[in-house]
């Protein structure tokens, strides 16, 4: 099967049972947000920004897992922010598996293997002294963090642990360099990797998340896919990029930056996507095969982001996880009080001018799930896609070198307005253009400091290569 029975037959069940009671809207994915705080400044993300002033704001434990009994989605995803920031998240994590719930967290990866190790130090006993010298040996444990790992656990919490019912969800946006850049930061694309190969060993689930941005090079996110199969990564999930008023705002303010430079209209995602079926055939593309028709443009859809609602720490976010008219205060209110057919897109007019370039998964995968704008066929093919075999691990995808080169100090804002620099000579690869906050250096700091893995002159990147903050990733 492409994706675990029992998870796909719950969703599935959960499908049939609400069309079954005529349940005209209920949600099939929670997004919760307990926190705004994160530890990366990504371009295109305008989550802190949004809630500048709940950044210290975070949900309680309780009022976590009663918002998740209230829409009673079958899946979970936890994100913010950061989540591994949030001081509960593995008494959160127990308490969604324990109501029998599907969990993602979705993640920078940046601090996932310190809560690997946790899941290390509760398990150890001599009898897995190989599997930790392996990791040892292979770099994704230190011997110093082995030597405390070998002491057991000092605490008694809750740590977590591999289950088909969880997924570790890691934020990938291309190869490194390009990663780097959008995240900010050099050193964190090294870091996801070294985070994915640790999980996979250890036995959990892994999926990678992706966005698409005006300039990204598609050839290069097929590269990033053969890289992640060969890995034997349990899926992809991937979205265009979408101009939402916050991460305009964002782009604008703090990097100086032109939106429309960045974010991409319809037409563009069915340029960028016109080969995303042929990917779902090769890769474990999360989703529906509705949706990626809609996405390279060969149906339409309707909106249907009342399927994954958004709770954070104001309340249940409306309309949708990108656009924010009100916060309710509950799950019942923000399903009536919405008035949802305001929104969206239909035969081609934008209901509101904020949804003319949105194609995003959170409003519009649900759509193929729930057989909105049905087509015969369309019950067989999400079937045939769920239930079928899965792509085997592509060969090709271990020949791949997806270490493009660091950022040399350049992809971490080290505060100040950015200004406009020329851009360098083009190198083969990617090229990167303008915008550099003042005060950046190539000294490997951020990298070395965040991370504990590379340093600045890492890779096939160096000093002489170095380019400022991304504005533009052109196509080869």
């Amino acid at each position: 099967m492409r994706f675990p029975l029992a998870l796909s037959a719950k969703i599935g069940a959960h499908i049939v049972k609400h069309k079954l009671l005529g349940t005209p809207k209920f949600a099939l994915v929670l997004q919760l947000e307990p926190l705004h705080t994160c530890n990366l400044t990504c371009t295109g993300c305008g989550r802190i920004r949004e809630y500048s002033t709940h950044l210290k704001d975070m949900m309680g434990l309780e009022e976590c897992l009663a918002s998740a009994e209230e829409c009673d989605a079958p899946m979970v995803s936890i994100c913010g922010g950061e989540p591994l920031i949030y001081p509960q998240i593995e008494e959160l994590v127990h308490g969604l598996l324990a109501q029998r719930r599907i969990v993602y967290i979705c993640t920078n990866g940046m601090i996932m293997r310190k809560k690997m190790r946790d899941y290390l130090t509760a398990i150890y006993k001599p009898s897995r002294e190989g599997l930790l010298r392996r990791l040892v040996s292979e770099g994704l444990v230190s011997s110093r963090d082995a030597a405390e790992i070998r002491k057991g656990p000092q605490k008694a919490r809750p740590v977590i642990r591999p289950t088909k019912w969880l997924y570790w969800n890691v934020h990938v946006d291309g190869l490194e360099r390009t990663h780097d850049l959008i995240v900010e930061r050099e050193g964190v694309f090294r870091e996801c990797v070294q985070a994915i190969r640790m999980a996979k060993i250890l036995g959990y689930q892994v999926a990678t998340n992706t966005t698409v941005y005006k300039q990204t090079d598609m050839v290069e996110i097929e590269e990033m896919f053969k890289y992640f199969s060969a890995m034997e990564v349990d899926g992809h999930t991937i979205s265009p990029g979408y101009e939402y008023d916050a991460a305009k705002k964002d782009m604008v303010s703090r990097l100086n930056l032109k939106p429309e430079d960045f974010f991409l209209t319809r037409g563009m995602v069915r340029e960028k996507f016109a080969r995303i079926e042929e990917w779902g055939e090769k890769f474990r593309i999360l989703g529906t095969p509705v949706y990626q028709e809609f996405l390279s443009g060969k149906r339409d859809l309707t909106c249907t982001a009342w399927a994954i609602p958004t709770r954070n720490v104001k309340g249940w976010k409306g309309p949708c996880y990108l656009m924010t008219d009100g916060h309710y205060a509950s799950y019942r209110e923000l399903l009536g009080q919405v008035t949802w057919d305001r929104y969206g897109v239909v035969d081609g007019v934008a209901r509101d001018v904020r949804c003319e370039n949105c194609m995003v998964h959170c409003g519009y995968d649900p759509s193929g799930a729930l057989g909105k704008n049905y087509r015969s066929g369309d019950l067989w093919k999400n079937v045939k896609y769920n239930f079928g075999p899965r792509p085997k691990p592509a060969a090709q995808g271990s020949s791949v070198d997806p270490f493009t080169g660091v950022t040399c100090g350049n992809g971490h804002l080290t505060g100040g307005k950015s200004k406009s620099v020329p851009a360098e000579p083009a190198r083969p690869g990617l090229v990167f253009e303008a915008s550099v906050a003042s005060g950046n250096g190539c000294n490997g700091s951020h990298g070395s400091h965040a991370t504990g893995g590379t340093n600045g002159t890492n890779g096939r990147g160096s000093a002489a290569h170095a380019q400022p903050v991304l504005v533009q990733i052109s196509k080869k």
